[in-house]
């Protein structure tokens, strides 16, 4: 172990304490993924009309997944800026502004006039909102997954930081019920007035995620770290200095499971309406049977990552999604929706899901305490700026290929193939000691 360790005499956090910060990770990430995923969903139901009236609802469409992937190419803004200040000023203090950030941009989307009323600025201000949407959304997974790795015991690093990533799939399974539940009043009405509800409701939860995360203590890695050795005064340079090739694995691993996560619960709702035809409920029903199923896997798969390590789940995982990729598509392709539903189910349970339930250890494990929160929020965050687009870009490579999907099926096996690699080059990190400001196990 490095010579720069300094958490030898770091005190377990008592149970009481821990239970409260498994709470307001699983709660605070939800909220602030709830609002960073409904954005997606309104591109599906009423983004591509109301702000982009092109006359043609593919067209429409891909312009309004161009916006949705704007806040992924400045993620990696806010890991970098955000990750400095949680290096610096505390995890915990960084998640409020975190949380503060998110929850208003959304907020205000749903006070958003359309395009029929202001023209052209309509568009603008809504990619302005997506921007800081994407700002806060850079640091927010990086911080929560972050302050609970910090909190936990070695032993059970993997299964208790899984619950940040559930807290994830919750965000997710919110947005669709809401979103459903809306479709639920008629076009008319949602067209009108009801797809603003799910954005202003962000106004409501960012109290509630306040109020859980004040009630957390700042992490204890960090307190000792600043008594003892004070924050790097650059954090991101110390983190590119200092891990460089961690920080490489960082990017690659995030872009397979960024990439698919949005084409099966955005794109797919999209690609089995306006291409297939099919009733928008099929595809809604099966994003939240899969993400339903995620939430029971990811401390399942969690605490098997204590115990056989990260790397050999992360690969199985990504090599899982490569070669379902095409059957993904042939199960669509028969639009019966119990084998559209067992694919969306398969594809997350099987593929999806053991990467993301490792990730919040796997990336605090690459890096020391003193760079931690940047190297984890940038290097992730870079590598979702690279998978986020893939709503777009699949809905260009469907038109491409005259609405069949294997294009997009082809577009996924190359994002598996980018984590394939970094997984491979990673090293077994569940005994590293993250309690070292520095530290030399997995560089």
């Amino acid at each position: 172990m490095s010579s720069a360790a300094i958490g030898s005499g770091t005190a377990p956090t008592d149970p009481g304490e821990l239970r409260r910060v498994v709470v307001s990770s699983v709660v605070g990430t939800a909220l602030e993924w709830y609002d960073f995923f409904i954005y997606g969903f309104a591109v599906t139901l009423v983004f591509n009309e109301l702000f982009f009236p092109t006359g043609d609802p593919a067209t429409g469409t891909i312009a309004a997944f161009a916006t949705f992937g704007v806040g992924f190419a400045v993620r990696p803004l806010g890991g970098f800026l955000f990750g400095h200040l949680g290096d610096r000023m505390g995890r915990r203090t960084t998640l409020v502004l975190t949380t503060l950030i998110m929850g208003v941009s959304t907020g205000l989307i749903g006070l958003l006039p359309t395009y029929q009323s202001i023209g052209v600025a309509a568009p603008v201000l809504l990619t302005l909102l997506r921007v800081c949407q994407g700002l806060g959304a850079g640091a927010e997974f990086g911080g929560a997954s972050t302050l609970l790795c910090e909190h936990a015991p070695p032993h059970r690093r993997g299964y208790l930081s899984s619950y940040a990533q559930t807290g994830v799939q919750i965000g997710l399974l919110l947005g669709t019920l809401t979103f459903l539940l809306v479709e639920r009043l008629g076009t008319e009405a949602v067209q009108a007035w009801a797809w603003r509800v799910p954005f202003l409701l962000s106004f409501l939860l960012i109290a509630v995620s306040l109020y859980v995360r004040l009630r957390v203590a700042e992490s204890p890695v960090f307190q000792r770290m600043s008594r003892h050795r004070g924050a790097a005064a650059l954090p991101v340079f110390d983190a590119l200095r200092r891990y460089p090739r961690n920080f490489l694995i960082g990017i690659g691993a995030h872009v397979c499971d960024t990439a698919v996560v949005y084409i099966y619960a955005t794109f797919t709702v999209a690609y089995l309406q306006e291409t297939l035809g099919m009733p928008r409920w099929v595809g809604l029903t099966g994003v939240i049977t899969s993400t339903l199923v995620v939430i029971a896997l990811q401390p399942v798969y969690g605490a098997l990552s204590d115990r056989v390590g990260r790397k050999p789940l992360n690969l199985f995982g990504v090599l899982f999604t490569a070669l379902f990729a095409f059957p993904f598509f042939a199960l669509l392709g028969t639009e019966q929706p119990e084998l559209i539903w067992l694919a969306l189910v398969v594809a997350a349970g099987l593929g999806l899901a053991p990467m993301i339930a490792v990730q919040p250890a796997f990336y605090a494990e690459l890096f020391g305490a003193r760079v931690r929160y940047t190297g984890f929020a940038a290097s992730r965050e870079i590598g979702a700026a690279l998978g986020g687009f893939s709503p777009l870009v699949a809905s260009a490579l469907v038109l491409q290929a005259g609405g069949t999907g294997w294009l997009v099926a082809a577009w996924m096996i190359a994002t598996a193939i980018a984590s394939l690699i970094a997984f491979a080059c990673s090293r077994e990190t569940k005994d590293a000691d993250i309690t070292a400001a520095e530290t030399d196990g997995v560089s």
